[in-house]
């Protein structure tokens, strides 16, 4: 009996080294995916305001601005300013995007309805960002608090506040997440335009690593959630679903998009319809040929289509 005490405690002392090395590297190699993924490929924008200012007057009064978040860093973005205490919308693009994707939409938007139009970066995202990683929608539903407090603060030039009292979220994927995490928290933010929403950041973590890294991307994406609690260990990874945001959401009005362009979140943000409070009004669309999410990449007719959905959404039901 002794012998075999002895044998194993031997085997232990040698199997417990081999069984910490792999626990090790399972662990470093799902931080490390999920560093990889927090960190989006950068690329220049697709057209800058200067740019486009020699195309369209509205696009010319576009201007570069800067405030500060609550956790201390700073967010950037594009604004237009539209007339005194209108309506203002801030519009988030998708993981992987930066501010030029809306640009053409926030210029339309503010031509045809006269709204304050703020197009951000999210973090981790645009040229030189000024944060380096992503949170899948945690933090950036922060940053639009932030963004809508830096909105409020804007003056005419006699002094008065520009924006109204009320606001609106446009948001694609990352940016349809955060706006729906932040929505909740603000009555203040109205009118909803939801385009391809996730079920939650660890759905969008999925998404992201499977266009990143597509080889076993089943087995990558379980490997980067268990890699989220180490990488996000204070906490701005958000691990609540965007139906249990949405059911916080009350009166207000909602429009759900989606497209077979992204058939990932065509069943995420079906569902999401049904988690609103019975106050607040909802229309879903989700057959749409593309979504927002390639918008970008389609032809100028079809680009005009979808713009003109979410501009009359907001003209409709984003009123003071």
């Amino acid at each position: 009996m002794a012998k075999v005490k002895r044998l194993f405690k031997s085997f232990s002392r040698l199997l417990l080294p081999v069984v910490f090395l792999i626990v090790s590297a399972i662990m470093g190699s799902a931080v490390w995916l999920v560093h990889k993924t927090a960190e989006p490929m950068k690329a220049a924008y697709l057209v800058t305001p200067e740019k486009y200012g020699q195309l369209s007057a509205r696009a010319a009064q576009v201007t570069a601005e800067t405030w500060g978040n609550k956790d201390g860093s700073n967010g950037r973005g594009w604004l237009l300013r539209g007339s005194e205490n209108a309506p203002a919308v801030i519009l988030l693009h998708r993981y992987g995007a930066d501010r030029s994707h809306v640009l053409n939409l926030g210029v339309k938007l503010s031509e045809a309805t006269n709204f304050t139009v703020l197009m951000p970066d999210q973090r981790g995202h645009g040229e030189s960002a000024m944060v380096r990683n992503t949170t899948f929608g945690g933090c950036e539903a922060e940053d639009i608090a932030s963004a809508v407090e830096y909105l409020r603060g804007l003056k005419t030039p006699l002094q008065s506040p520009l924006v109204g009292k009320h606001i609106g979220l446009y948001g694609v994927e990352l940016g349809a997440l955060a706006a729906v995490n932040a929505a909740g928290h603000d009555p203040t933010i109205k009118t909803l335009v939801l385009d391809s929403v996730p079920f939650d950041s660890d759905h969008l973590l999925a998404s992201s690593i499977g266009k990143r890294f597509p080889f076993m991307s089943n087995v990558t994406s379980e490997f980067a959630k268990l890699g989220t609690y180490f990488y996000y260990f204070d906490g701005c990874y958000k691990r609540d679903s965007a139906c249990a945001a949405a059911k916080t959401a009350d009166n207000r009005q909602v429009l759900l998009l989606g497209g077979s362009d992204a058939p990932q979140f065509q069943e995420s943000t079906q569902k999401i319809a049904n988690c609103f409070p019975n106050t607040t009004k909802t229309e879903t669309k989700t057959d749409l040929s593309p979504s927002g999410y390639n918008v970008i990449n389609a032809s100028l007719e079809q680009t005009e289509v979808y713009d003109q959905r979410v501009i009359e959404f907001f003209r409709a039901n984003l009123v003071n």
